[in-house]
């Protein structure tokens, strides 16, 4: 229980603590494991609140600054501060707001595949993305069809935002055909918790990007569409002191479709702070 808030974690492998938040928000942690990592560090997999076996918040307020002083507090929970703190996408965005209101709690924090700002740019930029990926790909194509009627659903409920999810997985990845044969069990594992109380959040740090002082590591795939790479340079360049890792044949997932590339990052950034 942290702040009367029942928050569940799963703690794997040894080393320092690095806190793992996963993205969506509600995608439940299993997608984000990284069996690599948990050979060198503890990695710690957080359920946010509003996910899994987490408790929901009545109030439904989720914003950024919530989820990091749960943050904060896991990390004085586990006793073993400062952490790493590795945030995914919306994770990510909870990794750079809890740098900025509790860096005495954090060893480094890896924002992976993620941004300084949350709305409707976010979603405009993001559809622009998708548009291109649809284009490029051949006249008739059903999986460019899949994707843009996906996007332009607005499903309601767990079942049909699973399902928009799945048929939108494409263009998440660099290169999905290729990857789709090897990544059936990894697929199983993505599952999502939908609170009907949620508000939806306006979230923006550009402005103080440079107010951060923990050791940054920004890791993105150059084909992400949703979290893409020019956004990651903004924050690489906004951050003093932050380093930039472009997969160069990564989607959104990049410990998925370049597992050793992207370890290999993760651990040279923790084994230098």
């Amino acid at each position: 229980m942290l702040d009367g808030v029942r928050v569940s974690y799963h703690m794997y492998g040894s080393g320092p603590v690095c806190i793992a938040h996963p993205g969506g928000p509600g995608v439940h942690w299993p997608y984000l494991r990284m069996p690599d990592l948990e050979q060198h560090l503890t990695m710690v997999y957080v359920e946010p609140v509003g996910t899994g076996n987490s408790d929901l918040l009545p109030d439904g307020d989720y914003s950024m600054e919530r989820y990091a002083s749960f943050v904060e507090q896991l990390a004085r929970h586990l006793g073993a501060e400062p952490v790493f703190l590795l945030g995914h996408s919306h994770g990510g965005f909870v990794a750079l707001q809890t740098a900025l209101d509790h860096p005495e709690r954090l060893r480094g924090v890896i924002a992976y595949d993620s941004m300084a700002y949350n709305g409707p740019e976010l979603g405009a930029q993001a559809f622009k993305n998708l548009e291109a990926y649809v284009a490029a790909r051949p006249a008739g194509d059903p999986i460019a069809a899949q994707v843009l009627a996906a996007w332009q659903e607005q499903p309601v409920g767990r079942e049909a935002e699973l399902d928009a999810l799945e048929r939108l997985l494409p263009v998440y990845f660099n290169d999905f055909e290729a990857i789709d044969p090897r990544i059936g069990e990894w697929k199983q594992t993505v599952d999502l918790t939908v609170d009907p109380n949620r508000q939806d959040t306006l979230w923006d740090i550009r402005g103080r990007l440079g107010e951060i002082t923990v050791p940054t590591l920004v890791l993105v795939g150059t084909a992400d569409f949703i979290c893409p790479e020019n956004s990651a340079r903004e924050l690489a360049d906004g951050i003093p002191g932050a380093e930039l890792v472009v997969l160069k044949e990564s989607g959104h997932f990049g410990h998925v479709e370049e597992p050793d590339a992207f370890r290999d990052a993760v651990l040279r950034f923790t084994s230098q702070h």
